[in-house]
């Protein structure tokens, strides 16, 4: 017992201390950039030319029908606010941090983060914070509640819950496609075309997954697990819990969390050190 409470107190001071990492690390990040605060306001505006124009072309599909895939014009606007959401995120955490592995590996500074005494696959996923995207997770929010307001859909604690465990199983398997991605530069510096052709694919997610042919939709859900990122949050918002998608969707956040941790080790094994 007095093992286990041990191993417990140790885990806990891991924890602990990875969480002061963060905390130092994104408070950084902000105080520096907040010094042009100019340029949030240029992200507001151009956020929402963003998402007025993807409101247009969503609104497009309308015009000959009342509903999209089964998706009426109210839950459509759901996804294109979890899909508005998640872009935020990419904008505000992943590509800061990850679109800056090539440069580590060309420059040879990747050196410095291996030897340091913290996970380098957490050092190199966290570093920094841009509030670029910020502006853009806002609008989502307001979007997804603001559609689910006008649908009628009634938001109880389980809704928010499960709706809450299915953004954060979406996070997680964008955060591990992206990592995959940029652990390539370990071999390949030039990553950056791979990262615009998997976003160009994402995009696919702001429409309901069911307005797709049924090939796409087994592609978008076992191969590209686009339709965990934003039509099974959608459904959950919506009242429309489905427990099998669920565990599935939680399922495969793991996986593809594992094989990226995986393939990260495997990447460092093979990484020659600039100083060699």
């Amino acid at each position: 017992m007095e093992s286990r409470g041990s191993s417990l107190h140790g885990y806990g001071g891991i924890m602990k201390r990875y969480l002061k990492t963060i905390i130092l690390f994104w408070n950084t990040s902000l105080a520096v950039q907040l010094e042009y605060q100019l340029n949030f306001a240029i992200e507001l505006i151009a956020m929402i030319g963003t998402l007025s124009g993807s409101i247009f072309i969503l609104s497009l599909f309308f015009t000959q029908n009342n509903t999209l895939g089964g998706w009426s014009w109210e839950a459509a606007l759901v996804v294109q606010g979890i899909y508005t959401l998640l872009d935020g995120v990419t904008n505000t955490w992943l590509r800061p941090n990850l679109t800056e592995i090539v440069n580590y590996v060309r420059e040879g500074t990747l050196d410095f983060v291996l030897i340091k005494p913290i996970d380098s696959q957490f050092w190199l996923s966290t570093r920094t914070l841009s509030p670029a995207g910020i502006p853009e997770i806002t609008l989502g929010l307001f979007l997804i509640f603001w559609a689910l307001k006008k649908s009628g859909a009634i938001i109880g604690l389980k809704t928010l819950i499960s709706s809450s465990v299915m953004l954060l199983t979406g996070i997680i398997i964008l955060y591990s496609l992206w990592f995959l991605i940029a652990a390539t530069s370990i071999w390949f510096v030039k990553t950056w075309n791979a990262t615009e052709v998997l976003r160009a694919i994402l995009a696919a997610g702001r429409f309901p997954i069911s307005a797709y042919p049924t090939t796409l939709r087994l592609i978008f859900t076992l191969l590209i697990p686009i339709t965990f990122l934003t039509t099974v949050p959608a459904n959950m918002f919506l009242g429309r819990e489905d427990i099998h998608m669920m565990l599935l969707g939680i399922s495969l956040a793991i996986i593809f969390f594992y094989i990226s941790r995986l393939f990260w080790l495997f990447a460092v094994k093979h990484y020659t050190s600039a100083s060699s």
